[in-house]
């Protein structure tokens, strides 16, 4: 299976090729869970593709697109004195808080405390 993966087969053929071969041959249950856990972790590690840098980045550019908007919306025009900050963050996780915080903040300050805890945490971890 892993190779089939690693040559560029999509999953709906390894699992086709897979139900034929469970289908013509029968494993021992210990082996055949041995295997299913294999099975398991293979397609784990598929799921975890590769994001390039380019990627990442277009991907931080929408979160910063998605809070300005947001910071607008909720918060008016004033708000997006914020986009500066919030713009200099590198942090893809952080930016989704923040832009999921933007559904419960009340205050732009209440906002700003996301980002600005997770940074304080950071340096003092470094």
């Amino acid at each position: 299976m892993r190779r089939l993966y690693e040559q560029g087969f999509e999953r709906e053929a390894v699992v086709n090729l897979l139900a034929f071969i469970d289908w013509m041959l029968t494993l021992p249950l210990d082996l055949e869970r041995e295997f299913q856990r294999e099975v398991e972790q293979l397609e784990a590690e598929q799921r975890m593709q590769y994001v390039t840098s380019f990627e990442r980045i277009a991907r931080m550019e929408e979160l910063v697109e998605a809070i300005k908007l947001g910071l607008e919306l909720k918060f008016g025009p004033e708000a997006l004195n914020l986009v500066p900050e919030i713009s200099s963050l590198e942090d893809v996780e952080l930016l989704r808080a923040v832009r999921n915080g933007i559904k419960t903040a009340t205050t732009v300050d209440e906002l700003r405390q996301i980002y600005q805890s997770s940074t304080t945490d950071n340096l003092l971890e470094n």
